[in-house]
Formats: C-alpha cells, structure tokens, sequence
C-alpha cells in the first residue's frame, strides 16, 4: 500500500515508525513530517486543513490509504473530502469529530446515552458564568468549548481561579475555543485513558495510558500538551476497562450511529477512576501525544493492520495481540515551555542513540539544519521505552535521555510515579 499520514509531530512520527514496520507498507509519505520522520519516510509540504489540496496530493501520488493524525484537519473535515473522492481514510468526520470539537456536544452525547461523566452547564456570556461558579465553589472545571490544542481547560481549586479563567476565556485567550464555555463539576479519582478502535459498528479496544500533564516532577506547574506517559495503565484494570466499555464507550458509539454521524476512527476515552468506578473526562477524535507514542512502540507493526481494518468496516474479525511488556515516553521540551521559548537550538547526540523495538526516540518539533537537528517547538521529542517491567522501560528511557546534548531542553524526571511509587 501506499500510505499517507498527515501531521508533523511525535504522534504521527510513531504512526509513521509503525506503519514502516508492517510489509504491507510500500511507499510512505508524510506531510508535513519533521526531521525524525524525514529519516524514515518521505515528507511533503501540504496544507493539511485544506481538503481539496490533500485529495489532490492524494490523487497525484497514488496512495491507497490516508492516516490523519491531528484533530484540525478531522474538525476540518478533511476525512469527509477524501472519502467523497474515494479514499479509505483512518479517522472520523468532521461530524462525529465534534465529539473533540465541541465539549458541549460531548456533554449532550453522554447525558441522551447515558454515559457517566461530571455535571455540567455551558455558557455564552460572563456574567452569568461567574454566578454559577459562586452557587457552584471551587474546586470547579472551566472549559473553552472548541479545540484549544488541549490547552483550554482551568482546573481551579479556588472560585478566584475559576473566575479569572471565565474572563481569559471570554476575553480572547483560546480565541474562537473560548467563545462558549462548559462549566463542569470537579472529579476526584485517578486519570487515565483509554484507546478503542470503532469502524462506526464495532469496537475494539487497543490499549490503556496515563499522561503527565503538569510541567514538573511532583505534577506541580501549569499544565502542558503532555510531558510523558506510559502504557499500560493499573488504575485502568480489565474489569475497570470494561465497565468504561459497556457503560461509556459502547452506548456513545451507538448514540452516534442513531443520529446518522457514525463514529470511524479511534476513540481517546480520557477517564476519571474513583473505586473502581469510571468516569468520563473527555473524547478526544485522535490518538493522544505522547500517548501513540508508548502505544505504537508496544503495538508495532500490528497497528497498521488495525487500522486498516477500522477503516474498511473489518473490526469484527480483528484482534490486537499485546506483548506482556510496558513503555515509556519521556518529553524533552525547550526551557520555559509552556510559555516562550527560544526555536533553533541546536541537538546532537541523537545519532548515537539506539532506534529498534525497544528504543525509539520519536521527534515532535525538530527541523534538519546545516546537516544538525534543531528544536522548532515547545514539546521537541519523545524519548521512548519499552521493558518487561516499568521500571525497566523507565531505566531504558532516562539512559538515553542522559545521552542527549541539548542544554537549552528539559525533561521531568518522574514520569510513571504513581505506578512505579
């Protein structure tokens, strides 16, 4: 097959290294990729948010299958244009994509389906907000209710916290993200998530992870786009797993075939786990990052066929098959994300580092300059694992992060505790 993935950061560099593993890859292309994945396929200066410019690249270089990775170009619906022209496409339509989209619409979908999640209230206008955060009291979560690249959500322990999150909201900080706003009830318990496969019909569940989103050791800091995860998830137990199945995800993926927007592609469940018990935090339409990344490593090249098959409606007759083993990502970022940052600094070390089944160093935001890698982004790479145990896949992780020369990046150094403590 010829295959195309759309996205240039570490999620689709993993994609794109487990793609490369499978023998049914003939040519990959990705656009618009980074330096990492320019090392393992071929990258392409493409407008992934314009439809008709990726059907026409689409066209042009023969491929047979689209992976779209980012949740833009799905909101966009960038899947809806390929599949019109023809395509076979990993990823749902921009309708059933407002299940990241859109908190409320989440909210809507959980409350005709059933599905257990926090109370909520949405509003247009300030005022009116700020009321119900003082009936309400902290702590209490405020959400921009568009897509804010997982950085529009307050989780305030104090109403002074929350109010001010209504006027960053309200005042332009997440753009049109922020324009109307959920307001929802704090959850106690543990956060992990949840991947499943759904071909519109059938689902299929294809792992379990725990993010870290605050930027330093101890979960302390702002939060981040994610600064590390692991795979497997204890708190995400097979009977906790199965309770979100048939409680949460199942009637979800029904709710949406009722109302004619299947859902085709994968499912981030994001779960609050209290005795037991889960809980629905959010959908996200896309693989997490760094999530793929610990997926992928464990996955390999099994995962192109998976998602083939959710693709072509063949989830019914797919199995995952997992390896007794666990991984781990660790985030290297440019000093002081997640605010400024200095772009250019140059990395080395890199070509010393192993790059097999076990150890992969995923890039996120790099570019190729004067023959030496250089950071472009907040979030840069992905120093990934695996081990029989975590505490192995940890070990192998931090070895090579050691060994990296970058003295304008840094790391946490306590990704996986609440497993490994």
């Amino acid at each position: 097959m010829n295959i195309l993935i759309l996205g240039g950061g570490g999620r689709e560099h993993s994609l794109a290294w487990a793609a490369m593993q499978n023998p049914k890859c003939d040519r990959l292309i990705v656009a618009p990729g980074n330096a990492g994945i320019a090392d393992i396929a071929e990258c392409a200066a493409l407008d992934i948010l314009d439809g008709g410019a990726v059907v026409d690249f689409a066209q042009a270089n023969s491929i047979d299958f689209v992976i779209v990775g980012p949740e833009a170009p799905l909101a966009a619906g960038v899947a809806d244009d390929l599949r019109a022209a023809g395509y076979l496409v990993f990823g749902p339509s921009k309708a059933a994509a407002e299940l990241e989209a859109s908190k409320r619409f989440t909210k809507e979908i959980c409350d005709a389906c059933g599905a257990p999640t926090a109370g909520w209230a949405r509003f247009t206008e300030a005022e009116p907000a700020k009321a119900y955060i003082r009936e309400q009291g902290a702590p209490i979560v405020v959400k921009a209710d568009g897509l804010a690249a997982g950085k529009g959500v307050i989780v305030a322990m104090t109403e002074a916290e929350a109010l001010d999150a209504i006027d960053e909201m309200f005042g332009g900080a997440f753009g049109a993200a922020g324009a109307e706003v959920v307001i929802e009830e704090f959850m106690d318990g543990e956060e992990a998530s949840y991947f499943v496969l759904c071909d519109g019909e059938n689902v299929l569940p294809v792992g379990t992870a725990q993010d870290h989103k605050r930027v330093g050791d101890g979960d302390t800091g702002p939060n981040t786009g994610g600064m590390g995860a692991y795979s497997p998830a204890p708190v995400l137990s097979d009977a906790v797993a199965q309770r979100a199945l048939d409680e949460i995800v199942k009637p979800t993926v029904a709710e949406m075939a009722r109302r004619g927007t299947p859902y085709q592609g994968v499912l981030y469940v994001g779960l609050m786990i209290k005795d037991g018990a889960p809980r629905l935090v959010e959908y996200n339409v896309r693989f997490g990052d760094p999530e793929c990344q610990v997926l992928m490593l464990r996955l390999g090249a099994q995962a192109l066929d998976l998602m083939h098959a959710c693709a072509e409606g063949r989830l019914g007759e797919a199995l995952a098959n997992w390896a007794d083993d666990y991984a781990m990502t660790v985030v290297m970022a440019a000093n002081g994300y997640p605010g400024s940052y200095e772009k250019g600094t140059p990395i080395k070390g890199l070509d010393a580092l192993p790059e097999d089944s076990f150890n992969m160093v995923f890039h996120a935001g790099t570019a190729e300059k004067d023959g030496g890698i250089v950071a472009t982004g907040g979030r840069v790479l992905n120093v990934t694992a695996r081990g029989a145990t975590l505490a192995e896949a940890r070990d192998r992780a931090y070895a090579m992060v050691d060994k990296i020369d970058w003295p304008d990046g840094f790391c946490r150094r306590d990704i996986g505790w609440r497993a490994l403590d």
